[in-house]
């Protein structure tokens, strides 16, 4: 359903998977990876938005590295380059504002969540709502005090990873005086959106989080 599309990063060339509404004319989604790169799973739902009619842009911010390995994966987490993923993401921003002529809505999933929310707060009133499935990044810094969108905030109950951050993550957003809507998934641990996920997927909960999540940006944007 989707192409590779290439478009540009202050003053460089970033790319990302593009996945298009029936008739091109859908509200724009940014759809950020987890730590494995832009995979076919990540493919799959950018594919998935664009069949509940949204135009969907998943950006490449490890820029073709993939890996099924978490321990790879910790490491090109560690490794992302964070003003270069801020660089990009606005790139995306402003290519997908470009194709659908309004904000556009940004979700990710684990480390793509944290910068769902970070591209948020970095672009203002291009973005028009936000998701957050699960998202956490050690060396991501939020400047809540610009984040203008509403939020929405998905997670797992039970999430070693993300949860000890959370308190200070939604005092953020919510000192930030936008609009947060929240749901945590009782009896789920990280990452249960992902279907590939063999030992945490919980498909009550994605279901659940994909109609949450689609409201919302129907809603929003």
């Amino acid at each position: 359903m989707g192409e590779t599309v290439s478009f540009p990063s202050n003053g460089n060339t970033a790319s990302g998977y593009l996945a298009r509404a029936k008739g091109g004319t859908g509200k724009g989604v940014i759809v950020i990876q987890e730590w494995w790169g832009l995979n076919d799973n990540i493919k799959g739902i950018a594919d998935r938005f664009a069949a509940a009619g949204f135009n969907a842009l998943a950006p490449d911010l490890y820029h073709g590295q993939l890996t099924t390995e978490p321990d790879e994966a910790g490491k090109l987490l560690m490794a992302l380059d964070i003003p270069r993923a801020e660089k990009d993401l606005r790139g995306a921003v402003s290519f997908l504002k470009g194709e659908t002529g309004s904000k556009v809505g940004t979700v990710g999933f684990c480390m793509g969540g944290a910068l769902s929310l970070f591209a948020a707060c970095s672009n203002g009133d291009d973005v028009g709502a936000c998701v957050d499935f699960y998202g956490g990044h050690p060396a991501v810094q939020y400047d809540f005090a610009s984040l203008k969108a509403p939020v929405l905030g998905l997670w797992a109950e039970h999430d070693d990873f993300v949860n000890p951050s959370l308190p200070a993550i939604e005092e953020g957003i919510r000192s930030a005086g936008v609009e947060y809507e929240s749901r945590t998934y009782p009896g789920t641990a990280h990452a249960f959106f992902n279907d590939t996920n063999a030992d945490g997927f919980n498909k009550e909960a994605a279901d659940d989080a994909w109609e949450r999540t689609t409201a919302f940006f129907n809603k929003h944007l």
